[in-house]
């Protein structure tokens, strides 16, 4: 068994050997390395066909027409390109744009709707609930005659807690109000479907789901259109939406990933979920740990508990011997409580107590009881030593 134990998979995944050969073939001479958007030699065609399979393989695990997909960087590109693109084309220049979304949602939208609001927005930020779910009622409440867009995620990063999306984006259409869904954590991880959700514009990302890094895409909503005003530009591509010379082999790959979660996504699921409860029944010894989040509706592989007494800062450095985190990748470089935490009611002292651990498709039963009985092992130490100096 390898050394640190992975389990911060909601962080970023490997990328799955599958992929990384799928990807190999569009790097070299030898393999289709032209530009996709070169259309006149064979070496462009091949690429550019290459570029719309995948685009196809992203679409259908989402069930989106391939047409509805724009390739991004990543699902941070993905969530400024739809809040502030929506805001750009269909902004009243006489009206004040308004915009609701939630206190939790991931720093990519959190940050760009306060850049927003320094450039003539207002925004509603709505507080979750202890588990960190965000009712529809209150997105009805918020929502004004001037409210533009909403944006709220699917799954949350931290908790793993999943949002009735379907039920708030019902509401929106009927008031004919845009709905961005951050789908970055939910796809390949729960069954997600743009019609039954319907949402406008939805962010995804590769390398949450076994694909590269550095590549993305957005679901844009079709029939009718919906309009976003590109954020990038530089020879109109992906239908005007986002310019760029597209890296053929990430596109590729992200399109294998999607692919692959597809064809094992309830059998992943199961699986993790059994790998959660030998995990906690692997720490059940210990008092005083609480679960953030929901208790049913979540994702699997998302665990975030406190740890009563211990800081998380210094759990983590006892568990070195596990790759672990104390909250979101993008928020890691702070030494403040997590927002995620402190959002859903923890006191300031329960939210430094928090670790996120986090499993995926290359966990095994071996690393979750050597990752239980580490934390264990650890959390005893830490409060004896507590105890001692007392």
């Amino acid at each position: 068994m390898k050394t640190p134990v992975y389990l911060d998979y909601a962080a970023t995944t490997p990328v799955d050997p599958a992929v990384a050969e799928t990807m190999a073939g569009y790097l070299t001479l030898d393999g289709v390395f032209g530009n996709p958007a070169s259309r006149s030699h064979g070496y462009g065609w091949q690429a550019e066909a290459a570029v719309e399979n995948a685009r196809r393989q992203v679409a259908q695990l989402i069930g989106a027409d391939p047409r509805e997909i724009v390739w991004t960087s990543g699902a941070t590109e993905s969530d400024n390109l739809a809040i502030k693109g929506a805001v750009d084309a269909n902004r009243n220049r006489d009206v004040r744009p308004h915009i609701i979304t939630s206190s939790i949602e991931h720093k990519a939208v959190l940050d760009t709707c306060s850049w927003l609001e320094a450039h003539g927005c207002d925004v509603t930020y709505l507080d979750p609930d202890t588990s960190g779910q965000i009712a529809p009622v209150q997105v009805e409440q918020a929502l004004r005659p001037e409210t533009l867009i909403v944006s709220l995620m699917l799954v949350n990063n931290e908790l793993g807690t999943v949002n009735d999306i379907a039920s708030i984006g019902s509401i929106l259409r009927n008031r004919g109000v845009l709905f961005h869904v951050d789908a970055a954590q939910a796809a390949g991880k729960i069954p997600v479907n743009v019609g039954e959700l319907q949402a406008d514009l939805v962010a995804l990302s590769a390398h949450k789901v076994y694909g590269p890094k550095g590549v993305g895409g957005l679901y844009v909503r079709r029939s009718p259109d919906v309009r976003i005003d590109a954020q990038i530009h530089g020879g109109g591509h992906e239908r005007g939406m986002r310019s760029g010379t597209l890296p053929t082999h990430q596109v590729a790959g992200m399109g294998k990933a999607f692919e692959l979660a597809g064809e094992v996504l309830a059998s992943e699921a199961a699986r993790l979920e059994a790998l959660r409860g030998r995990f906690l029944q692997g720490i059940a010894g210990l008092d005083g740990v609480s679960l953030n989040g929901h208790e049913t509706d979540r994702v699997p592989g998302i665990i975030n508990l406190s740890f009563d007494g211990i800081e998380a800062e210094s759990l983590m450095l006892g568990l070195r011997e596990l790759a672990v985190s104390s909250g979101s990748a993008c928020a890691s470089a702070t030494m403040e409580p997590s927002y995620v935490l402190t959002a859903i009611g923890l006191s300031e002292a329960r939210a430094h107590a928090g670790l996120r651990f986090s499993l995926g498709r290359f966990s095994s039963e071996e690393e979750v009881d050597f990752a239980a009985g580490q934390v264990t092992s650890v959390v005893q130490r830490l409060r004896e030593r507590r105890r001692t100096s007392a």
